[in-house]
């Protein structure tokens, strides 16, 4: 526990270092795209500004996820996570539909971009991202907190990468229309990457199951269990990206309410979904119900 703390620490700690570089990056972008007017940058800056939130998120969390649920919020403040990503990539989703239109605009009419100062505003983003990449690369398959964290840094570095290029085209052939380019670049980036962050804080939010657990193998897997003859009213859901959560109402014979089975079968049930699906499932709740009983029913579902 003492060791699980501490890796939990040094990964607050490093999600940190890289919150202050990235927000530096932003401060420095803002001042270059007033300077330059460049769209790549401007763009670069937003996308920045979006992913600045995220990384504020991910670190918020990590330091959240440490605290215990308490009164009426029993399962704390999970959620908030979903509706700020929600939040975020609709934000995303806007600054990559601006960045079309307007690189579309510019590469038709290209304005005056001096290549030189572009070249060090970039170049200085660059760098930075390649200091955040190198802090969060050795604790990014800790959790799905980081993995997000390390990709918002991953695609500002692309973004970077495509500022750099915009100016040395600009600088070196006078190719005005590089900077439009590089920013439909980075907005091709960023616009699917939205959909997909949509698509899946909508997905826990109308509490679909993750696409990644095969619900006809878990009932298969229940119902393969010793003395189990049905499943029905199975559910699973998300609290978060990273925490499912199964109900599910499990019929066995009757006699496994009198013989003792019932705990036994309890205990294989959890380890059979903790163990053998992509997605462990350790958060599960099971109703016993007689099958005597169950036929009785009229109104459950599958």
């Amino acid at each position: 526990m003492a060791h699980d703390h501490s890796h939990a620490t040094g990964s607050r700690r490093r999600l940190a270092a890289v919150f202050v570089i990235v927000a530096a990056i932003f401060v420095f972008q803002v001042i270059g795209s007033i300077w330059t007017g460049s769209l790549a940058l401007l763009v670069d800056t937003g996308h920045n500004s979006v992913d600045l939130i995220g990384i504020g998120i991910a670190l918020f969390a990590a330091t959240l996820v440490q605290k215990p649920p308490r009164g009426q919020k029993t399962w704390g403040f999970r959620r908030a996570e979903v509706l700020a990503a929600g939040a975020q990539a609709t934000l995303l989703l806007g600054l990559g539909v601006y960045s079309l239109f307007e690189g579309i605009r510019r590469f038709l009419v290209p304005p005056e971009v001096p290549g030189p100062g572009l070249m060090i505003f970039g170049a200085v983003g660059l760098v930075g991202n390649i200091v955040s990449i190198g802090l969060l690369a050795s604790s990014k398959e800790d959790s799905l907190n980081l993995k997000a964290a390390f990709l918002e840094v991953i695609a500002d570095a692309l973004g970077s990468v495509a500022v750099v290029l915009a100016a040395l085209s600009i600088w070196l052939f006078d190719w005005n229309r590089a900077d439009a380019v590089a920013a439909l670049f980075i907005a091709a980036l960023i616009v699917p990457r939205a959909f997909a962050i949509i698509r899946e804080t909508g997905s826990i939010l109308l509490e679909v199951a993750p696409r990644e657990l095969d619900l006809v193998s878990v009932r298969a897997h229940i119902e393969g269990v010793d003395h189990v003859q049905e499943v029905h009213d199975l559910h699973v859901t998300r609290i978060d990206s990273n925490l499912p959560v199964l109900t599910a109402h499990v019929v066995l014979a009757d006699e496994c309410f009198y013989d003792g089975h019932a705990p036994r079968i309890l205990g294989s049930l959890q380890e059979c979904l903790a163990e053998h699906f992509e997605i462990a499932i350790e958060h599960s709740t099971f109703q016993f119900d007689r099958a005597s009983d169950a036929a009785q029913e009229s109104h459950t579902h599958s």
